[in-house]
């Protein structure tokens, strides 16, 4: 079939994520064809460093034999298995105890999604039922931070903060409140790491008691805030919000989608601070990618509770396709490659990757260069002084993403000007500083154009 064939199909039929559907039947699909390590090369033969790992997901790189043998093995052996009616398979028994024995604390319970969405709805079913079998189901308030992303699932989606999920859905429900981010560089009470984490920790007890103290189930946070722009907190911060969950007897939900599996450096980015949280959602690099699957890890507590609450009935929150043997097949073969140096080569890559970004900061667009391992991104202004955003007019989430994309870079491009870096693990030096090449030559084409020059002057 021609790729023009294959624009038309799509154009007809395909719905795609978080997209204009008339924007994109007018500029039509751009199709994947192959990849291989950290490139990837579409249906016209144009290859291009994936430096977003996809959707921050294919940690591994691509064509990995080893994860797709795992996964045909384990096809052939047994295909599917329920885990309703007590029933199992060993690969996903085997991956919960493996995951289990490298979370933080006491998270050694582990439940099986298909992603990160429905982990994050999983994880409100979970507290909702904990907060019942303790007695307090006057606890039923949750709050998460302005720039958060939970997923897009109806429920997820209200806790994410971000306009563009809540418009023309009615959301966020009136059960989902928000404080303000730690935004670094752009946060009101300045850049100062004390007064940021100060100003958090004030902002949740002030939310805690305007909805009422005995109300407030759990607090969602990120490590980092990913589809809010790349946004790092400052060292100590949420081991500070962690401290005052604990306090005020909040559950403290780490949301580890995005950062989980060697993202930031460590298997899990929790371990940065030392903290145990009481639920931790996982997906993307879960499986590389290659498969559908999340997890959500309950703490001791947490899934005690539950159990002693349910008792002999049945506790009512299942998916068909929860504990897929052939996804944890793949799970348990990208966890091997983790810990067989694919994290110690992103921690190379990440230092190199964060070097090279910070010596864009002398131009003339980029304000702000910020990141943690393999995550990372630069804010583009017209001021550096006045931190002034790119003009609307420049469209950096078309303009900039098609200028990469020709200049053989894939990154994430925000309408906020943001442009966003989360390479696969596996990248060689030729990699990162290909990323930085292109990146560079990126910006110096977004300097020339006539609105940004205006904005400028």
């Amino acid at each position: 079939m021609t790729s023009n064939s294959l624009v038309e199909l799509d154009r007809a039929h395909l719905v795609h994520p978080v997209a204009s559907y008339r924007g994109h039947e007018r500029a039509g699909v751009r199709v994947l064809k192959s990849a291989k390590g950290a490139i990837v090369t579409d249906a016209t033969g144009h290859s291009m460093i994936d430096g977003f790992a996809g959707l921050w997901c294919v940690n591994a790189g691509y064509g990995v034999e080893s994860i797709v043998e795992a996964a045909a093995k384990q096809m052939r052996e047994l295909p599917y298995a329920t885990g309703y009616f007590s029933l199992g398979s060993e690969s996903a028994i085997r991956l919960a105890a493996e995951l289990a024995d490298r979370a933080p604390g006491d998270l050694n319970h582990v439940y099986f999604t298909l992603g990160g969405s429905d982990a994050v709805d999983s994880t409100v079913r979970f507290v909702r039922y904990y907060q019942h079998a303790r007695g307090t189901p006057q606890k039923d308030q949750f709050i998460s931070l302005a720039s958060g992303y939970h997923g897009s699932s109806t429920v997820g989606a209200g806790l994410t903060a971000l306009p563009l999920f809540h418009a023309g859905f009615g959301l966020p429900f009136d059960w989902q409140h928000k404080i303000p981010s730690h935004y670094a560089y752009r946060n009101p009470v300045g850049s100062d790491p004390a007064a940021i984490i100060a100003a958090s920790v004030a902002a949740l007890r002030a939310k805690v008691e305007e909805i009422g103290p005995d109300r407030v189930a759990a607090f969602y946070a990120e490590p980092i805030q990913g589809s809010g722009g790349v946004l790092v907190p400052p060292d100590g911060w949420m081991k500070a919000m962690r401290e005052v969950c604990r306090e005020l007897d909040i559950l403290f939900v780490a949301d580890e989608v995005i950062t989980g599996f060697g993202r930031t450096g460590p298997l899990f980015a929790c371990t940065d601070e030392g903290i145990v949280p009481d639920l931790m959602t996982t997906a993307k690099g879960l499986t590389s990618g290659y498969v559908p699957m999340g997890a959500v890890f309950l703490s001791d507590h947490v899934y005690n509770t539950i159990a002693d609450g349910a008792g002999e009935s049945a506790v009512g929150h299942g998916y068909t396709y929860s504990a897929h043997p052939v996804s944890a097949a793949v799970g348990l073969e990208v966890l091997r490659l983790y810990e067989a140096g694919l994290l110690e080569n992103g921690r190379r890559a990440g230092a190199r990757l964060m070097a090279g970004l910070r010596s864009l900061s002398d131009h003339p667009l980029v304000g702000d260069v910020r990141g943690r391992g393999m995550l990372a991104a630069i804010e583009l202004v017209t001021d550096k002084a006045r931190k002034t955003p790119l003009p609307a007019a420049a469209d950096p989430s078309h303009r900039i993403f098609d200028r990469a994309w020709d200049n053989g870079l894939v990154i994430r491009a925000f309408a906020t000007g943001i442009l966003g870096y989360a390479p696969p693990l596996c990248c060689t030096d030729a990699d990162i500083d290909g990323i930085i090449e292109r990146t560079r030559m990126t910006l110096d084409q977004t300097l020339e154009d006539p609105d940004v020059r205006a904005a400028m002057a």
